[in-house]
Parts: C-alpha cells; structure tokens; sequence
C-alpha cells in the first residue's frame, strides 16, 4: 500500500538522520573535521530526500484536485518512470481523468442533441435571471414567433412591446395564458407557460411561447358550427309550425275564386292564435336565455372550504333527494381541503351537475349519488357521481354545447353554463360516463 511504503521511507530516512547525526558528533569528538563536513552535507542531503518524498504523492493528488476544481482534465501522468505503488496511483488518477473526459464527452453530446431539439421545435424558448432579467438562451422559433431579434435583457422589450414584457413578468410558475400579440399586421394568439428553476445560486425563469390562433380558430369553427345546428334545430322546431298554423288560417279566413266566405269558428282562431303565441314566447324565451348565457360576470373568487360548500348543497337538495328516495353519499376525506372560489357560481354548477344526476338515476333500482372532493395531483378536485343510465357515446362530445339537451322539457343550458363558470375560474369540467352503469362528473381547480 501507499502509505506502508511512505511509512518504510520515512522510518529509514529517519534512521539515516539519526545514524549521520551519531556519526557528526563522534567526528567531532575525534576532530574529524572533514568527516564531520561529509557527514552533515550527508545529513542534509537524507533530509532534503525525506521533505520531497513525503511531498511528491501530496503534490500530485493537490494538483488533481485542483485540476477536478476548475474542470481541466487535459493532463495525464506518466507512468512509465515510476514503479511500485506511485505507479499504482498515476494508473488510477489517469483511469479517473480518462472517465471524467468520457463523462464530459457524453454531457456535451447531450447538451448539443438536446439544444438542437430546443432550436428546431416550434415552441419559443427564453430562459432569463428573474432578479437581473438577463438573458440566459432562447431559440430561434421564438424570435420567429415574437418577430423580435436577439437581445441582452428582458428589460429591452419595454420599447418594443411593454405588454408583453409586463405579462413576461408577471406569469407565475405553473401558470398558463392565452393572450393577444400583434406581429406586424397580424393579431396572433399566443399560448405561454412559465417555470422557475435554481441554477448556480440564481433564480431563472422559463418562458414558453406557441402559436395557438390556428387551432383556437378551428376549434371555435367547430364550436359555432355545432351551435348553429342546434340553434337552428331549435328554430325551425317553432317556427314551422307557426309557419304552418299560419298559413292553415291564411287559408280558412281567405276565401278562393268562385268560393263562398269561409266559416270559421272563433275558437278555432283563438286556439290557433294561442298556439302561434305560446310558439313566439317559446322563441322568446330561448333568445333571452342565450342572452343570459353570456351575461356571468367576472367571479369574485375567496377561499372556501369544501365542507362548507357541500354543508349549503346538501340543505339545499335533501327535500328533493328525500322525496325521490335517492341515496347521498358525501365523502370528504380532508375536512380542512380548501378551494379558491365564487361560492355562489360553484353552488349554481353543483346544483344543476346534481339536478342532472337526480334525472339520471330516476330509472335505478337503487338510486344513489356520490359528492366528493379530494387533491388531484396538485389540484382541488369536486366529483359529483351517480349510478344512472350514462350518456351514450354518439353524443357524449355533445352535452356541453349550449341549447343541446337529450330531455323533453331540457333547455340544454345547464351543463354550458358549467363550462362557461369554470373556465372564468381557469378550472376544468370534465365527464366520464359509461351507459347503463353511471356518469361521473369532474371539477378541477
């Protein structure tokens, strides 16, 4: 071993000494001048062997160490005039040098793969210091998405675009936003994402930037699309027969070529007349409902405790779950789980999510519900079940387009409405049925 070895030299260094130093003194004693000069240059010569000895292995493991410090693995030792157990130790701080530049190797290979997807995806990438705002690295796809060339600080962009550099700022960690960005001529929607990550003893922020208006125009044609054909369905669901009633009493109270005077009884004209009024009232209602569909303000969100919320649904719905015998069940694992909401529009979605499942167990043999809430991941989560009927498949897509309904007397706003009140609180609803066995609604915040 190493230090056995050191130990040997030292102890046989240490025995020179002492031996010479013996042979100094009985120099002197005998006025052996010039043997007591031969002896001390002796001496001196033994010690000076012992100091290199014992500092030549610390020299080269301080050097290594310091060579690991700064990241300079270019030297390797050369083994070939050494032996023994110094041999040993250059071969294994060679072996040590060689895996570190096979290490560094490979991280280079993967920084240069990985920036290479980062510089052909077509997501904008900038990373900055969130203190100084200088910037660390950002890609080419987001110059071409802001239309803005390099620069140095994210303070740069207050000249170009200070709306964009204050939403920059301000998006939080996890947060998503959709907002306007004008290029040119153009009004892009652009989707960003921010996150936070230490790097070094700083705080970076990463920004990512993707183009969305295309997908966001497609998905709103679709949506315009399915409301207009139910729009219209429910349309021409009245004004046909107004159209046809009117066109039958055009005919009674009109009178044809060489024909007497009609006869008409006037209950006929009231009950037809009635008929085209209740008709036009219906029309009515449905362009004020739309109307209203539209008009949910900005909601006043305040921290909530599920309990509480579940406590006002449950006074609420008992009478009628009572008197249709439907089983309630309410879990609430954490009494203490909290949600930032309005209160009274996440009542208004429960209410109708449980007035739907009522509707839907009506046929069950035991009609039950289940109300809960739980995290999600990170996420409060209300889920509202029920052991119903389901909704089949063929018009699942269907159920949160406003006016679309698969009961009689439904108007189909209920679930649109539930959409539209969660996405003003930036959750999601979503459902998942399976027919004959039930739907389970899911409220995400």
């Amino acid at each position: 071993m190493i230090l056995s070895k050191k130990r040997r030299e030292l102890v046989a260094g240490l025995l020179g000494l002492l031996v010479t130093t013996a042979a100094i003194a009985w120099c002197l004693l005998h006025r052996q001048w010039w043997g007591a000069i031969a002896c001390a240059l002796l001496w001196i010569y033994l010690f000076v062997l012992i100091i290199n000895s014992a500092e030549k292995t610390d020299k080269i493991v301080l050097e290594f160490v310091e060579a690991v410090k700064y990241n300079d693995f270019s030297k390797s030792y050369n083994t070939a005039q050494s032996s023994g157990d110094m041999k040993k130790l250059l071969i294994g701080l060679n072996s040590i040098t060689d895996r570190f530049k096979a290490l560094n190797k490979e991280r280079k290979a993967e920084n240069i793969y990985l920036q290479t997807i980062l510089e052909t995806v077509g997501i904008g990438i900038i990373s900055f210091d969130d203190n100084t705002g200088n910037i660390n690295w950002m890609n080419e796809s987001f110059k071409k998405i802001t239309d803005i060339p390099y620069f140095r600080n994210i303070g740069a962009l207050e000249k170009r675009n200070p709306d964009f550099l204050n939403l920059l700022l301000k998006l939080e960690p996890g947060q998503t936003e959709v907002f306007n960005f004008k290029k040119g001529m153009l009004d892009e929607k652009l989707l960003a994402t921010a996150a936070l990550f230490a790097t070094n003893g700083k705080t970076d922020k990463l920004i990512s930037l993707q183009n969305v208006k295309e997908t966001l125009d497609e998905n709103e044609s679709i949506a315009w699309q399915k409301l207009l054909n139910v729009m219209t369905h429910e349309i021409m669901n009245s004004v046909a027969p107004i159209s046809s009633l009117a066109d039958t009493l055009k005919k009674q109270l009109e009178p044809g070529e060489n024909e007497a005077p009609p006869v008409i009884e006037p209950e006929d004209l009231k009950l037809g007349l009635e008929t085209i009024k209740k008709r036009s009232e219906g029309l009515q209602r449905f362009a004020i409902t739309y109307r209203n569909l539209n008009k949910i303000t900005k909601p006043v969100l305040k921290k909530v405790l599920a309990s509480d919320i579940f406590d006002n649904l449950q006074n609420l719905m008992q009478p009628t779950l009572d008197q249709k015998s439907i089983e309630l069940d309410v879990i609430l694992k954490d009494p203490f789980l909290s949600i930032h909401v309005d209160t009274s529009l996440i009542e208004q979605v429960l209410i109708n999510l449980m007035t739907n499942a009522i509707e839907a167990v009506r046929t069950s043999a035991r009609p039950r519900i289940i109300l809960s809430a739980f995290m999600d991941a990170d996420k409060a989560c209300i889920k509202v079940a029920d052991n119903g009927m389901g909704v089949p498949p063929d018009i699942a897509d269907q159920i949160f387009i406003p006016f679309f309904s698969t009961r009689k007397n439904g108007n189909g706003i209920g679930l649109s409405l539930c959409k539209q009140i969660m996405i003003l609180h930036k959750g999601s609803i979503q459902m998942k049925s399976k027919e004959g066995e039930g739907t389970v609604f899911l409220l995400h915040f």
